[in-house]
């Protein structure tokens, strides 16, 4: 089973996370760009509402090939408790029919969007493996 991991990470606390795990398990690795990177205060404030609100900000392509993975495992950081806006965006242009997991990184370890994440992937056609919030210090 061939895994591609696929990050956003606005601080580079999750691409250190997302390095690690793509190392440990043999996986290749895709970072989500913004089209436009939104400084340090709407990130974090813009950032937040639309991460609330579950919407999409515009992102890059990723240049992968989609049809050589059987399984991908996502990697965001928490905003306001719920996934990035780029996230988000990926979530909607998500290939059919993947084996997902998702691996939420912030310094409280919890996050509130299993379910908004969960139904993404099964409109999909997708399978959610697992769902994991990850506790980092900063």
């Amino acid at each position: 089973m061939k895994t591609l991991i696929i990050y956003y990470s606005y601080s580079g606390h999750t691409r250190k996370i997302a390095e690690t795990i793509a190392s440990s398990e043999s996986a290749d690795i895709a970072e989500i760009k913004d089209v436009k990177r939104p400084g340090k205060f709407k990130a974090y404030t813009a950032g937040c509402f639309a991460a609330i609100r579950g919407k999409a900000w515009n992102i890059e392509p990723l240049n992968a090939d989609f049809a050589e993975y059987d399984r991908l495992i996502l990697l965001s950081p928490v905003w306001a408790s719920s996934m990035t806006p780029a996230m988000t965006a990926f979530l909607k242009q998500l290939p059919e029919g993947k084996t997902v997991a998702v691996k939420m990184v912030s310094m409280s370890g919890n996050s509130v969007c299993k379910e908004r994440i969960e139904t993404a992937i099964k409109a999909k056609g997708g399978t959610l493996e697992s769902f994991e919030d990850i506790k980092v210090k900063v």
